[in-house]
């Protein structure tokens, strides 16, 4: 269904609402799994195809009310992807009106939206299962993951490796590799103000980066770098010193 709906590449966001509390957290997860896995530059021969599927959303009855307008009315570059539980909960359900529960009202939004969406032409898959307890949870779960790797297959990713995750851990190293260049200059120049400029010279590193770095440590006092305002946020002055 996720290669039909994205035609294989990609071409629509996954939107996930489960009705159910307690599931909140997985959409988080989804969203690392899915855009982790299947988010690929290249495909296994070295091919240049910039593959993913975006992955977005959160419980439903409460929060689908963000998005719902949109997703009906809007652009059409979404599936969406319902969970339902039928068991409401283990004691008895609050009644909201005679003979109605709290829990009916969950499912007839459920389907309500879900007719809405559907009145409109919008695609949707709706996952049920019959109570939410660890072998439900692990079993959505391991269904995700399995659903994951057959689809890297169809489009010929592997899934199991993250270039992109570990180059922004990379280039993280770098910046804090940066700082303590910048720091330790402005250490040795202890209470002479140094602009972006001078740094990104002596530092030999690009204007953006020190400018964050700079901006970041004078907010926190522990770092101990001072701000001498300028005419402008990038003609400031910073220097070492308590």
């Amino acid at each position: 269904m996720w290669h039909y709906a994205t035609k294989g590449l990609g071409t629509k966001d996954m939107v996930i609402l489960p009705y159910k509390d307690r599931l909140q957290l997985f959409t988080k997860y989804l969203q690392q799994l899915i855009m982790e896995s299947l988010g690929k530059e290249k495909d296994r021969s070295g091919a240049i195809v910039n593959q993913g599927i975006s992955v977005y959303g959160n419980k439903g009855a409460t929060d689908q009310h963000a998005y719902v307008q949109q997703l009906r009315e809007g652009v059409d570059n979404f599936f969406v992807t319902f969970i339902e539980v039928l068991h409401d909960r283990q004691s008895t359900s609050l009644q909201v009106e005679n003979g109605i529960t709290s829990g009916d009202y969950l499912s007839a939004f459920l389907q309500g939206t879900r007719d809405a969406l559907t009145q409109s032409g919008r695609e949707s898959i709706t996952i049920t299962i019959e109570k939410l307890d660890a072998r439900s949870l692990g079993a959505l779960i391991a269904l995700y993951e399995r659903s994951v790797g057959l689809y890297a297959e169809l489009i010929n990713v592997n899934a199991y490796h993250q270039p992109g995750v570990e180059a922004g851990k990379k280039m993280a190293t770098g910046v804090i590799s940066l700082q303590q260049t910048v720091f330790a200059h402005l250490r040795t120049n202890a209470g002479i103000p140094c602009s972006v400029d001078d740094l990104s010279s002596v530092c030999n590193a690009d204007h953006e980066t020190i400018f964050h770095i700079l901006e970041h440590a004078r907010a926190n006092e522990d770092s101990e770098i001072k701000r001498t305002e300028g005419t402008g946020p990038f003609d400031s002055r910073y220097s070492f010193g308590r």
